[in-house]
């Protein structure tokens, strides 16, 4: 099957990459071949401790690696702010990899009191991406890579309730995540190229990939490493991120995901997104409603 692999993607020397969630699961995978690729790789992440034990583990296999952290927790905007900062005072920044994230936990919610997976997988993205859109833009372009999932084909977009105080399906508020997902990388693909913006917008999913993420998804999280066997590893899993993040053909707006049966496996090439997640009204209001709720505004008017 034709497509994208890790041994596909372009040497990186000279290029500063920004993983978030990169100490496990897809967002280690990618590092560790952006790393052996000559990037510079920034993990971005909670755990300090985890953090510095993924960049043994790829020092280890490539002596030469130029790893780094940075404290981030997408639970906390204050935390985010705080990153963006940190990260704004490096030299430059290349590709910002939009990766961490949380699936199907119980009813829990940010330090601002937002539903935990909305708070952490759409409002932590799009609040980090806000404010180093500027860092990414000031050496000429950079790239914007944010993480949905095909099952951001169920989503219902019902983020009204953003604290989930009318009700709760961890299952649900995960769809409607990447849902936001989705709509969130489109419509900044839209707006920076309404403002002329060298920043690219670019969107992957990984399938279906064994990795920590399923961990609160009930009985069928002991299900998981059986599916990893029979569809993607983790390894495998981040070539449609590694794709959005390096492929010299890639243009802001692509979408990248598994070529396999229903999009579930397989090597990295476009992948399909529902007529709601290409929905421009869905998209504007999500944005001015994701403005509101962090109180950070990326300044693109997109008219």
């Amino acid at each position: 099957m034709p497509g994208f692999t890790a041994a596909d993607v372009p040497d990186q020397t000279g290029k500063t990459f920004v993983v978030t969630g990169g100490n496990t699961g897809l967002g280690f995978e990618a590092a560790k071949v952006l790393a052996s690729k000559g990037a510079e790789v920034i993990l971005a992440c909670r755990s300090e401790e985890r953090a510095r034990s993924a960049i043994a583990r790829i020092v280890a296999d490539h002596p030469d690696a130029k790893l780094d952290f940075v404290e981030l927790d997408q639970a906390d905007l204050f935390s985010v702010r705080r990153a963006a900062e940190a990260l704004s005072a490096r030299s430059k920044i290349d590709v910002l990899v939009n990766n961490a994230g949380v699936m199907m936990v119980p009813l829990s919610h940010t330090a601002q009191g937002y539903e935990m997976q909305f708070g952490v997988n759409h409002l932590g993205t799009f609040a980090l991406t806000s404010l180093l859109l500027p860092k990414l833009a000031a050496d000429g372009g950079g790239r914007v890579v944010v993480t949905s999932s095909i099952a951001h084909r169920s989503g219902e977009a019902i983020w009204s309730d953003p604290k989930a105080e009318e009700s709760y399906s961890r299952m649900q508020r995960y769809y409607d995540s990447k849902l936001a997902n989705a709509l969130f990388f489109i419509e900044l693909d839209r707006r920076l190229r309404a403002d002329g913006s060298p920043v690219a917008a670019i969107g992957c999913h990984p399938g279906i990939a064994s990795t920590e993420l399923g961990r609160h998804f009930g009985p069928a999280k002991f299900m998981m490493p059986l599916v990893g066997k029979l569809l993607n590893s983790a390894r495998q899993g981040a070539w449609p991120t590694l794709q959005a993040a390096t492929d010299p053909s890639a243009e802001s707006g692509d979408y990248f995901g598994p070529r396999g049966l229903r999009e579930m496996s397989g090597p990295s090439g476009p992948a399909f997104l529902t007529r709601l997640a290409r929905d421009p009204g869905a998209a504007e209001w999500l944005w001015k409603r994701s403005v509101e709720l962090t109180d950070i505004d990326p300044d693109l008017a997109g008219a």
